[in-house]
């Protein structure tokens, strides 16, 4: 016999299958819509509102990175006491480049990333072995100040369990402007459709090696298939900020993005990562 526990699992991914479903055919709705409209009136300008459309930079990818369609939406919960302080002076960086930066990392080394957050730090082991391409790629982007000043702009609190951050646009939309190989799809410790606590993965836009920067932290168990590249484990002491973060609650979905943004002020005021 189902227990309630797996049939509220199996209803969650469900339901996360199905925004999946409904985001990518928006997608290409809105991919063919400004392709007839370009070449309509053949101007620069209806190319650039083509791009934003599509939710890419500059020079970047056409896939929309985003974890909008990796989980369901949050509960929203009552408002709670911002736990967080307030973003350090300076603002969001625009950057984008046209592919992969070349790999620069030691492969054989061990890499942290440290998130110097509103909320305190969270201090991140990286898999460097298991997954070179994006921690090469975290190690580029933190050296570019690419995270600084960036919100984490999507909390879930029910089904799925994760804070998502890493788009300086603070919408899901956002992203380097090149993509990432799927790694570590086999990593032990997703076992049975679970990421468990303390995973930081890779967001994507539910395709194959559509990963860019924005990325999540689990903060508890959550089931979702072993479709995001997990690249490192969240500390003690980093857990207990996250799950600071989400006693604080989500708000109501965005009606234009469908996120569910946290209550807590969550902004990276710094992020690097370091060989140890």
């Amino acid at each position: 016999m189902v227990s309630q526990e797996q049939r509220r699992r199996q209803l969650a991914r469900e339901k996360f299958l199905r925004q999946q479903q409904r985001r990518t055919q928006a997608r290409r709705k809105a991919h063919m819509r400004n392709s007839v409209i370009a070449s309509v009136l053949g101007v620069i300008v209806i190319g650039s509102v083509a791009l934003y459309t599509t939710g890419v930079m500059k020079g970047g990818n056409d896939k929309k990175d985003t974890a909008a369609s990796v989980t369901p939406s949050a509960t929203p919960t009552s408002k709670a006491a911002d736990p967080c302080a307030k973003p350090a002076a300076g603002s969001v960086k625009k950057l984008s480049w046209k592919k992969e930066p070349a790999m620069t990392i030691d492969t054989s080394a061990n890499y942290g990333m440290k998130l110097a957050t509103t909320c305190g730090d969270i201090d991140i082991a990286l898999k460097t072995a298991a997954a070179p391409h994006t921690v090469n790629s975290f190690d580029f982007l933190a050296g570019q100040g690419y995270f600084d000043h960036t919100k984490c702009h999507r909390l879930t609190t029910d089904g799925i369990f994760v804070l998502q951050c890493g788009d300086p646009q603070g919408t899901g939309m956002g992203g380097p402007g090149y993509t990432l190989p799927d790694e570590n799809l086999k990593d032990t410790s997703l076992k049975g459709n679970k990421y468990p606590a303390g995973t930081v993965a890779m967001a994507n836009t539910g395709q194959k090696h559509t990963g860019g920067s924005q990325f999540f932290l689990v903060y508890k168990d959550s089931p979702l298939p072993p479709s995001y590249t997990p690249f490192g484990t969240v500390s003690d002491a980093g857990m207990k900020v996250l799950k600071k973060i989400a006693a604080a609650g989500a708000q109501a979905a965005d009606p234009t993005s469908g996120n569910t943004a946290p209550n807590a002020t969550v902004v990276i005021n710094k992020a690097t990562v370091s060989k140890s």
